[in-house]
């Protein structure tokens, strides 16, 4: 569903918006402060967050819910953010519950401004890696910047930060070895790395969160379809799933969600929704069972 459908937003209004884009994508790099669902941030003047979040107020939230709702007790929640971007996944997180986070990001243009909102909080580690499922292939991966997300390809250019594997990963922060909460929005690598982060981190079952689209994972050479079976396979259980603009489609047994994702196939002017937001818990993660039972007391 695009963002007119969503709002009921007018043909005029549309132009005006997408107007606006063009002329702030113009001058992609200038610093703005903006202040996104009660959280200030820095941002590049044309990331597209503060007008989703605008319009759609949900827009997000999920990961925040989820991440509130696996706060127990009195030890921080322990949250790897995997595409960190700016930060403001981060942000809010920590702005919502008592949390440290390990942000990876890969692209230099999106590291200065995570700096910038992070730098100095220390809840916040960042590694400045792409972070790939096994050992560096040696592939050149270049990035590709639309609005306010990067998704690498391969390319001419060299990587615009070393690799780092998710077994790597975890060994350079020990801190994170128990890890609750790992969350991936890497543009259609998500079900590529999903998986390596549920192996690497399977002696802590942390519960998973990430985007799930089929266009974009085939585009890049992964299939969507697997990482069921492979999550299926590490003992992960129940999945709740929402809409690209975090209203709730339902929670399902893990077994069931590929007949439910046969949505996502649909032709792009049929389809619903472009991509799903999923979190994932492991079967014998009781409390994170009951954490995405109690956002989702039963499928919609």
């Amino acid at each position: 569903m695009s963002l007119s459908q969503r709002t009921g937003e007018s043909a005029a209004k549309r132009v005006l918006r997408r107007v606006g884009w063009a002329v702030r994508d113009r001058w992609s790099g200038r610093p703005v402060v903006r202040e996104v669902q009660g959280v200030r941030m820095t941002l590049p003047w044309s990331h597209r967050l503060p007008d989703y979040a605008r319009v759609v107020p949900a827009y997000g939230q999920n990961l925040v819910k989820v991440a509130t709702a696996l706060q127990h007790g009195d030890e921080p929640l322990t949250v790897l953010d995997v595409g960190a971007n700016v930060g403001d996944s981060t942000l809010q997180i920590l702005h919502a519950t008592d949390a440290h986070v390990l942000c990876v990001e890969a692209d230099g243009f999106f590291l200065e401004f995570l700096h910038t909102n992070v730098d100095g909080d220390v809840r916040v580690s960042v590694e400045e890696s792409l972070l790939t499922a096994g050992a560096d292939d040696g592939v050149a991966m270049a990035p590709v910047r639309v609005g306010g997300t990067t998704r690498f390809e391969p390319g001419t250019s060299a990587l615009t930060a070393p690799s780092v594997s998710t077994d790597e990963l975890r060994s350079r922060y020990p801190a994170f070895e128990e890890l609750r909460l790992a969350k991936s929005d890497t543009d259609g690598y998500d079900v590529e790395l999903i998986p390596a982060i549920a192996r690497t981190w399977s002696s802590s079952r942390p519960v998973l969160f990430f985007e799930y689209d089929h266009v974009l994972s085939r585009a890049v050479g992964n299939d969507p379809i697997a990482v069921w079976g492979d999550l299926i396979e590490l003992g992960y259980a129940e999945v709740v799933a929402w809409d690209n603009y975090g209203e709730v489609i339902g929670r399902f047994a893990i077994g069931d969600v590929q007949a439910e994702a046969a949505v996502l196939d649909e032709p792009s002017d049929d389809r619903a929704h472009p991509y799903w937001d999923v979190a994932v818990a492991h079967t014998d993660d009781v409390e994170g069972l009951a954490a995405l039972r109690r956002l989702v007391p039963a499928n919609s």
